[in-house]
């Protein structure tokens, strides 16, 4: 496995280290969500690059657990020391956009002078506050969708599982439990994964939790459609109630389709990646198998799913500016954002998670220093598939943001899990889909009412 030593990385980033320091630099706090030790290396690198390109700026890093976020920010803005710079999720940066504690304009002009057509379009959109400004700049993400296997797809002659007939058309056909084969992985237990790979169904049939008015419309005809093509879906599932970790199926060659995150590039392409998902352990149907280095070129990978819209999920990480007093520590936090945003800057940072964080820009992805990352791993996708994996940002979308507007109780409705419940109770317990709904619908109702 090669490795880029952190002074290498400083050296290719075209740090010099004896430009003259200035009398009184602008000095901004940095807060990010990335909190190992190693990542913060890596970040303090990039700082310490740009710091000694202009030495009139000091950046202070300081890591900042994202549950902890909220409560940090709300402290800060009220004892006037809100941070320059913020990594943080999309939910908080719109929460807090909302509230007044960053600088759209700011992230606005960097949008513009970077260009809106060079960012894809659906993690725009996240940040798109409805009056023509961008609460947060995007940086990274993850995406999820649908990875199947190419060879078996094109050997039955049937078309990629991009849409909603042809996931059930695929997934029916590869359905052969007497020869321990199953048709497609979608959670079924009552936990995140299940939300997840549930979520881009329902939007892609124009179903949403929430109206733009932060109305709940739950319960509405087109989420039923969903709900019900989900529980057709589970029917060829691996047996039991299934969730991320029935992705050793697909590993050991008895899966057709799965559900998952860009996480997964690494399993699918390095032995030792893929090692845990190889044995017998977990599941007790699987005989366990050698690790296929071909199963990374027969595999492909469906970002997004069309059905009334289009749709695709995915986690997105942003920049915000915090509020400042001083006119230059804007100025300068925006100086540096610029700087994080050049390829090689911006490739390093993204390297520190190869397939959990891709780029908010498109050309990145195809970039052939983005291609080449520390592990190895992207070479086994090519620039091609790289670009189509990363496409599913485009369409990214999610419950908690609707028209610009962060719906509070999406994130707590999330939080316990209501959607997972209704999904086990309907493919674990038979519980009829109208009656699971409603359910659903009270317990969400009750959370809005605390």
């Amino acid at each position: 496995m090669r490795k880029i030593g952190l002074s290498a990385l400083a050296f290719m980033l075209g740090a010099s280290f004896a430009l003259p320091v200035a009398a009184a630099p602008t000095e901004l706090e940095y807060w990010t969500t990335q909190t190992q030790s190693d990542r913060m290396a890596t970040i303090q690198v990039l700082i310490d690059t740009f710091t000694a390109m202009n030495p009139d700026i000091t950046i202070k890093l300081i890591p900042i657990d994202e549950n902890a976020t909220p409560t940090q920010l709300v402290a800060a803005a009220a004892a006037g020391t809100l941070p320059a710079l913020v990594e943080t999720g999309v939910e908080n940066a719109v929460a807090f956009g909302a509230e007044g504690y960053f600088d759209t304009k700011a992230s606005t002009d960097i949008v513009k002078s970077i260009g809106k057509d060079r960012f894809y379009q659906g993690v725009l959109n996240l940040v798109d506050n409805g009056k023509g400004s961008y609460v947060a700049l995007p940086y990274h993400g993850w995406i999820q969708g649908i990875w199947y296997r190419d060879d078996w797809f094109k050997k039955a002659g049937l078309a990629p599982p991009n849409t909603w007939d042809n996931i059930l058309k695929a997934a029916k056909y590869f359905y052969k439990p007497e020869r321990n084969q199953y048709g497609i992985l979608v959670g079924t237990k009552t936990e995140v994964y299940s939300e997840q790979c549930f979520t881009p169904i329902a939007m892609s049939n124009g179903a949403g939790l929430f109206n733009g008015k932060g109305q709940l419309v739950f319960n509405s005809p087109a989420m039923k459609e969903a709900v019900n093509f989900y529980a057709e879906l589970a029917k060829y599932n691996p047996p039991g109630p299934q969730t991320w970790r029935a992705r050793d199926y697909y590993l050991q060659g008895k899966l057709a389709m799965m559900f998952y995150s860009t996480y997964i590039m690494d399993d699918l392409a390095l032995a030792s990646a893929a090692a845990n998902s190889l044995g017998t352990a977990n599941f007790k149907d699987l005989q366990g198998a050698q690790f296929d280095p071909d199963l990374v070129k027969h595999t492909e990978f469906a970002p997004i799913i069309s059905h009334k819209t289009q749709a695709g999920y995915g986690t997105l990480y942003t920049l915000a500016f915090g509020k400042q007093k001083d006119p230059a520590a804007t100025a300068a936090a925006e100086k540096f954002v610029r700087f994080l945003y050049t390829p090689s800057a911006y490739i390093a940072f993204l390297h520190m998670a190869p397939g959990g964080m891709n780029p908010a820009l498109r050309e990145i992805a195809t970039n052939p220093k983005f291609l080449d990352d520390p592990q190895g791993i992207f070479k086994f996708y090519g620039a091609a598939k790289m670009a189509e994996i990363i496409e599913g940002l485009d369409k990214v979308k999610t419950f908690g943001i609707v028209d610009g507007r962060r719906i509070p109780a999406a994130g707590k409705i999330f939080a316990k899990q209501i959607i997972p419940q209704m999904l086990y109770s309907i493919t674990q317990e038979d519980v009829p889909v109208d009656v699971a709904m409603k359910k659903a619908e009270a317990d969400m109702r009750a959370i809005m009412a605390q």
